[in-house]
């Protein structure tokens, strides 16, 4: 076949037939009796001076780089080297239909030449199987990780390939196993971590809360093998996912941690053990710096302790980060009505009203918090 392409009728050679015959005496638009304006040097029909024809040489094709060939592929023979290799590269470039053919061609000439190498055997049949699994036939991914782990155990590509598989069949009590046992060799393998999440949600909704009694036995990978996937130096791409599921870890672990002291917090005010919840909400904001919430339940516990100057900065701080927050603004006005600093309370009473005009607290402290102003006012002991 090579890149050479039938010429279509009348493309090139002798021209017969009444279109060509036409075509022909077309060499003159203005003048389309002449034929002398196809003759070299004429213009029609008029000698051109000092006329020079220049034609460009087709530009030959660029030479494909195929050294990738010839690159060493374990104990394979070159020539089966090649087969892989080529495999690798129509991988890469989303052919999976001719890598197949390719790796089945490499295997099948392992037979032939008595290829002893159940390392490499193990990856021709695993790199198929990534194929298979890009082409969405997850059957043939599974029968081929299948083999590559009866060549090499607990080899991890070929396991996540096929926990893969059986996912995309829906095979969820298999797909957890072949999950678990990845990440026995690679806790770093975020893929695992997410898809065991995600199957769990499925297998309670399919089997009920004694989902774990109805998995096939998950193997145990032993330690020698785990001790060789940890001594093995990690690409930047590893180190970069370890980073991020450790990332992802403490943020989980903090968030779990924050719910948890923030509900203590709250069950201790209910009891009226203020001291208590108020170390607990602290504790919430060295974790959350930023949530608001936390800086307006503290202030609750600073004003029953009596603590208004540390209430007034809580809310101070809360307000800073939601500036319409309602119960800051009304905390405040209680903090300032302790501080006897009537007028800011009257001002943070009046923003709360202006807010939401139904806040009946908000209306009943307005009115003590303005006969108190008045009185401090004929007394001479308002703060200005």
């Amino acid at each position: 076949m090579g890149n050479a392409q039938d010429r279509p009728p009348g493309s090139g050679g002798d021209r017969t037939g009444p279109n060509q015959a036409r075509s022909g005496t077309r060499g003159n638009a203005e003048n389309p009796h002449s034929h002398h304006g196809s003759q070299k040097g004429l213009a029609n029909g008029t000698p051109i001076k000092n006329s020079t024809v220049t034609r460009e040489e087709p530009s030959s094709p660029p030479v494909e780089d195929k050294s990738y060939l010839d690159a060493p592929a374990g104990a394979l023979p070159s020539h089966l080297a090649r087969l892989k290799n080529e495999g690798n590269h129509l991988f890469k470039h989303g052919q999976f239909g001719d890598a197949i053919e390719k790796y089945t061609q490499a295997i099948e000439g392992c037979a032939e030449a008595g290829v002893d190498s159940p390392e490499d055997l193990c990856i021709l049949y695993s790199n198929r199987a990534a194929c298979y699994l890009k082409d969405g036939n997850s059957t043939d991914c599974i029968q081929d990780c299948t083999k590559a782990l009866e060549l090499q155990p607990f080899s991890l590509k070929p396991l996540l390939r096929r926990a893969m598989a059986y996912e995309s069949l829906e095979r969820y009590q298999k797909a957890y196993v072949d999950y678990k046992t990845v990440l026995q060799l690679d806790t770093g393998v975020q893929a695992a971590h997410d898809s065991v999440h995600r199957i769990t949600k499925m297998l309670i909704d399919q089997d009920g809360p004694d989902w774990r009694e109805k998995l096939p036995e998950i193997p145990v990978v032993p330690l020698s093998v785990q001790q060789q996937y940890r001594d093995k130096p990690l690409s930047e791409k590893q180190i970069q996912a370890r980073a991020a599921r450790a990332a992802q870890e403490e943020a989980r672990i903090r968030e779990a941690r924050f719910t948890l002291l923030k509900q203590e917090g709250n069950e201790l005010v209910k009891k009226g053990s203020f001291q208590e919840a108020m170390e607990k909400y602290t504790q919430c904001l060295t974790l959350q710096p930023n949530e608001c919430a936390m800086y307006t339940n503290r202030a609750i516990c600073f004003l029953k302790l009596n603590r208004f100057e540390e209430a007034k900065q809580d809310c101070d701080s809360a307000l800073e980060l939601e500036p319409s927050n309602k119960k800051a603004f009304y905390r405040r006005a209680l903090a300032h009505k302790g501080l006897k600093d009537y007028l800011s309370a009257s001002t943070d009473l009046q923003e709360v009203l202006q807010l939401d005009p139904n806040v009946r607290e908000a209306e009943q402290e307005l009115e003590m918090v303005t006969g108190l102003l008045r009185k401090s006012l004929m007394d001479g002991t308002a703060q200005v």
